[in-house]
């Protein structure tokens, strides 16, 4: 087993929840000029989609067994409101909600959804991909990803969907009560890597806890988000280069 030292915040400056939504002024999607592939040229604040050498998402891929800090979760605060911002659904948390990774403290801010998923294990795309996005008191921000796969319906999801608005740029307030535990598998084992927002501005130094055990959720519930979304909202999967992805 080989200790890993210094790993927890990355190696970029702190990313504050404002450059989450810098981006929101600039027109970029999943298709056509706007696409993944051209996110770079679209504005300068964007430099890092096609610059950056720790991008997200990845395949995971050769990673190594290292003596990675114990994970929990203290998610107690409910969802307040669902958003439709044209990119994903996304649902935002009260505060009072944290992940912690040997003692270092996220707050849950939101959970938002790709389809298919973004990042892959051993080359494995998955239906679904949940980003459950947390934010340290310096503004570092800690990315627990969850992967879905077909099976029976999943709750959480089922009460996400039910209140989502179907058109782009629409929120509403979130009715009756939804823990962000609900949308975690049972055994939170983890791989680790330092990465970057997987949308425009594309901002690095995000630390990146990919759980290895997926949810179950119904095909009928990855066809409603599909259907809503109009489109696959995934970014394709970033090389490596020189990191090295830990469990």
């Amino acid at each position: 087993m080989k200790k890993l030292s210094g790993w927890l915040l990355g190696s970029a400056a702190a990313l504050t929840m404002s450059q989450v939504m810098a981006a929101e002024g600039a027109h970029w999607g999943y298709e056509g000029e706007a696409a993944p592939e051209h996110w770079g040229e679209l504005a300068p604040e964007f430099a890092s989609c096609s610059l950056g050498k720790n991008q997200s998402p990845v395949n995971i891929t050769g990673e190594v067994k290292a003596a990675v800090p114990k994970l929990t979760f203290s998610y107690t605060s409910q969802a307040t409101e669902v958003l439709n911002n044209g990119h994903t659904i996304q649902a935002n948390f009260a505060p009072g909600s944290w992940v912690k990774l040997g003692g270092h403290a996220y707050e849950l801010k939101q959970a938002h959804f790709h389809a298919p998923s973004e990042n892959e294990i051993h080359g494995k795309a998955f239906p679904m991909e949940g980003h459950l996005v947390h934010q340290d008191k310096n503004g570092q921000l800690a990315v627990v990803a969850v992967m879905f796969v077909p099976g029976k319906a999943q709750s959480a999801i089922a009460r996400i969907w039910d209140q989502m608005p179907e058109t782009a740029g629409e929120k509403h307030e979130f009715s009756g009560k939804l823990s962000a535990a609900e949308l975690l598998p049972k055994n939170h084992a983890y791989y680790y890597f330092s990465g970057s927002l997987t949308t425009p501005p594309c901002s690095e130094g995000v630390s990146w806890i990919v759980l290895k055990s997926p949810v179950q959720a119904e095909k009928a519930q990855f066809e409603h988000f599909s259907h809503t979304m109009h489109h696959p909202n995934n970014r394709p999967v970033q090389s490596l280069n020189a990191r090295v992805v830990i469990n």
